[in-house]
């Protein structure tokens, strides 16, 4: 395969306005982008030869000439004859390329460098081979594909158009799920990507903003040597991972990107997902986290006889290390990082948490995981839930006692653990509980957004120690980071990003 080229982050320009337009090239220069599209859809009026020469002359960067009908995507409802006029009276002003849509005879076409286009707002075409053959019948010197992502695989499969073709593609699958396609472009040489000035400014779904490619996912240091690790979730969109192991990675001097990835509830695309990750060794993708709702799925898809001896007890993994080979291998950090946690707060080794009476709030997930790891070091615990049934059935398991919420007052427990949702931003004026045990020395509440919740702040006014869910977040991250990599982790570097992260979404 032929050396990849270097991929063009291609920023949109959407103004209504030829004026603003025309500034905002220069704030793309400012802002990393390599070329600029100018879209002529999004202007209020069909602009006129006048405006035009003011737009495209001298530009300051590379210049995408772009009329998008309304059913691929575009912005206006000009007919089709208005369009081609308005792209051949641009290409006098020499733009570097002028894309114009597949549907658009090639007799019709302008006279200039041409991006030929397909865009599908529905989902991936059953006749992506169809399309390609069509592309290469045609003059045009770069094929661009982009359509609508149901899940990851369909990024996948754009970038399978990317390492496969010939000539230079922009190939994307847009929304959310889509992601993958975007940023990776970079690894597989593809012509461009496209990426918003700032958030709110995107032209199509699923597109990063300038500052999003250059700053957290380090697009300068992506190539094909690049290897590839992603949380797996849903919703996955705030998760503060992409912030945390990319600085570990640039902290670490790797060559080594993390992205989210959404995949919808269900074993059956969790195991789409995986399948389709898993027939492309060529990704370089190894390792994951798994979060909300997959954890229990992936744990099915990695194999009980793959996985860690307390992950089959917790019956749910959060990470997955891959080798190059495709092997996967299925951990549970959540249990560790709560541990770890929990003993820098009290002082003591893991050791001397036998014996320890621990509350445990909630009998969900991340209950079950912290539960594990306590009876596994021989703490006492009591689960509470307002769902008694729920905390019943955990507490049999992992031979615990167990109440309502209402009993937790009265229980003689030396540290509580919350791990239910209640106190969670927005809603960040509740408490899951009234009142603390009267000898509790430590309060740890599992979320981490906000760092204080008000059960942490009412513990503080007790005189009790205080953990924050960032502390247990940072620790099961750095675990999967030296799970993958082998290589201690830089767990300052990612405690600053997730801090930098949460401050930034409030």
């Amino acid at each position: 395969m032929a050396e990849p080229r270097k991929t063009r982050l291609i920023c949109p320009l959407i103004a209504s306005d030829v004026e603003s337009m025309r500034v905002d090239m220069s704030a793309a220069v400012a802002a990393g982008a390599d070329a600029v599209e100018c879209r002529l859809d999004c202007l209020a009026v069909p602009p006129s030869e006048a405006q035009l020469a003011h737009l495209l002359v001298d530009p300051p960067l590379e210049v995408i000439v772009t009329y998008r009908s309304g059913r691929q995507g575009g912005r206006s409802a000009s007919a089709r004859s208005q369009r081609l006029e308005t792209l051949r009276l641009a290409a006098r002003f020499r733009p570097a390329y002028v894309d114009v849509e597949l549907t658009d005879a090639p007799k019709n076409w302008p006279a200039a460098p041409i991006i030929v286009s397909h865009h599908d707002l529905r989902g991936r075409p059953s006749d992506l081979a169809g399309i390609r053959a069509a592309m290469a019948a045609t003059p045009a010197v770069v094929h661009k594909i982009a359509f609508a992502a149901a899940g990851p695989e369909d990024a996948f499969a754009a970038l399978d158009l990317v390492r496969s073709s010939a000539r230079p593609v922009i190939a994307l699958a847009m929304g959310e799920a889509g992601l993958a396609s975007r940023v990776l472009a970079a690894k597989f040489g593809a012509f461009g990507t496209f990426a918003a000035m700032e958030q709110g400014r995107e032209s199509a779904p699923g597109q990063p903003t300038l500052e999003e490619f250059r700053r957290l996912y380090r697009w300068e240091t992506l190539g094909p040597s690049t290897d590839v690790y992603g949380v797996v979730g849903c919703p996955v969109g705030h998760s503060l991972s992409p912030a945390i192991h990319n600085a570990a990675f640039s902290a670490a001097g790797m060559d080594a990107v993390y992205l989210p990835l959404r995949v919808e509830a269900g074993a059956e695309g969790f195991r789409r997902f995986m399948d389709a990750l898993l027939a492309r060794p060529w990704l370089g993708w190894r390792g994951l986290s798994v979060t909300i709702p997959h954890k229990e799925n992936a744990l099915a898809y990695v194999g009980a006889d793959r996985c860690e001896e307390l992950a089959r007890r917790i019956g749910a993994i959060n990470t997955i290390a891959i080798d190059p080979r495709g092997a996967c291998r299925g951990f549970n950090t959540d249990y560790t990082a709560a541990m770890e946690a929990l003993c820098a707060a009290m002082g003591r080794p893991r050791a001397d948490l036998a014996g320890v009476r621990v509350a445990v709030l909630g009998a969900g997930g991340a209950a079950r995981a912290i539960v594990a790891g306590l009876r596994h070091c021989s703490a006492e615990v009591e689960i509470y839930s307002r769902t008694v049934s729920r905390a019943e059935s955990l507490a049999r398991e992992f031979s615990c006692r167990s109440g309502g919420m209402d009993a937790v007052a009265a229980s003689t427990a030396r540290v509580v653990i919350n791990c239910t949702p209640v106190g969670m931003h927005p809603r960040v004026d509740v408490s899951p509980i009234e009142q603390l045990p009267a000898g509790v020395e430590v309060v740890f509440d599992t979320i981490y957004n906000p760092l204080r919740t008000r059960l942490l702040e009412g513990a503080a006014a007790r005189g009790a120690a205080t953990v924050s869910g960032l502390e247990m977040f940072v620790h099961q991250g750095a675990a999967q980071f030296e799970l993958w990599t082998q290589t201690p982790a830089p767990r300052d570097a990612m405690r600053r990003a997730a801090l930098e992260k949460l401050r930034a979404q409030d």
